[in-house]
């Protein structure tokens, strides 16, 4: 087959994972023959690697070995060089004796290079092939990398007109069970999650990652608390174990210094790369103003308030043609979901395309 055409299908492979610290990446290894002999993608931090995926996929169906001297692993991205909570992908693919490599994109992170360590092993590699659809594909992750700042997903949970708060206050619960606990399965693959130091006043949150039984998950992430006000010793998310791991006040109302903070940060013996900010008004707003929402899970319950807080305030638009705008992000099971009887929009803000059928 041509370069092209299973570099589509690894675009397929690569939005089935999810977004976050890490790329989306889709890898399929094939035979001289044209033969696809197995397809990877990278499922989250922590996972497998893409390429690392095939060829793990290919050994289980080889368990005897076979020679790729003359096979061909393509990838939507660069490989990369880098020893991380995965091995270097570069080293893998040497291992395993792969003859020929076929990337898309390059890695313009610190993990880039991949391509010439792989040359200088005496590998064939070849560079570029639909650069764009794969670059696009990831076109937040890397403005991200380049801005040297966690990867952003924002949390909106709202009734049809934008409200999460009626005018007396309460807001528990606008949305369903299920958008929660969907909300929690997001929290789970996050290293940290960011409200501002009104939410902890208000609604003295946890912060914590919980199944849907109520338990706590394995890992949890940073509480990370935004603003100027104290936060008050005795509310929930200054708690320790086993309640939430850790907490962190960042005493600023700029989200970019907040993010570069967050960068330089560990948690868990890992530096902090993916930040859920879930609120409240101004923390969201000052987010969306300055640009720095990677991603936007959108949880809207059938129910109208006509009045009360809205989710997001102002944030400088002043006419129809400086509104951000956003694209269905068909990635981590699709743009819509029906969460009983809500309605959870994922989306990304608009690049040059969000999904490689474009």
């Amino acid at each position: 087959m041509p370069d092209e055409a299973v570099m589509r299908q690894a675009l397929d492979a690569a939005i089935r994972g999810v977004r976050g610290a890490n790329p989306l990446v889709g890898a399929i290894l094939v035979s001289a023959a044209g033969e696809v002999l197995s397809t990877g993608h990278h499922r989250g931090a922590g996972t497998f690697h893409a390429e690392r995926d095939a060829l793990e996929s290919f050994a289980r169906e080889h368990p005897a070995g076979a020679d790729l001297g003359s096979a061909t692993l393509y990838s939507t991205l660069e490989p990369c060089r880098h020893q991380g909570r995965q091995p270097a992908c570069t080293r893998l693919i040497i291992d395993a004796g792969v003859g020929r490599v076929v990337h898309g994109a390059s890695d313009p992170s610190s993990n880039g290079g991949g391509a010439d360590v792989l040359r200088r092993a005496g590998v064939d590699v070849v560079s570029g092939v639909l650069a764009q659809q794969c670059e696009a594909l990831n076109h937040r992750w890397v403005a991200a990398a380049v801005q040297a700042r966690p990867f952003v997903t924002a949390h909106l949970a709202q009734t049809l007109d934008g409200r999460i708060a009626a005018p007396d206050g309460t807001s528990q619960w606008i949305t369903s069970k299920a958008s929660r606990d969907h909300t929690h399965m997001v929290r789970s693959r996050t290293d940290a999650i960011l409200v501002g130091t009104n939410t902890v006043a208000v609604d003295d949150p946890r912060l914590t990652a919980r199944t849907p039984t109520g338990e706590l998950t394995l890992r949890q992430p940073l509480r990370v608390v935004m603003g100027m006000t104290p936060v008050r010793p005795a509310q929930k998310l200054t708690q320790g174990l086993p309640e939430g791991d850790g907490w962190l006040h960042l005493r600023t109302r700029d989200p970019l210094a907040a993010l570069q903070e967050l960068a330089q940060t560990t948690h868990g013996g890992y530096p902090i790369k993916h930040v859920l900010v879930e609120g409240g008004q101004s923390v969201l707003s000052a987010f969306f103003a300055a640009d720095l929402v990677d991603e936007v899970f959108a949880y809207h319950a059938p129910l109208l308030l006509g009045a009360g807080r809205s989710s997001v305030g102002d944030i400088g638009v002043r006419t129809l043609s400086e509104a951000p705008r956003f694209a269905l992000d068909p990635a981590d099971s699709g743009p819509v979901q029906i969460m009983d009887p809500d309605v959870c929009v994922h989306l990304q803000p608009k690049g040059d395309t969000c999904s490689p059928e474009s």
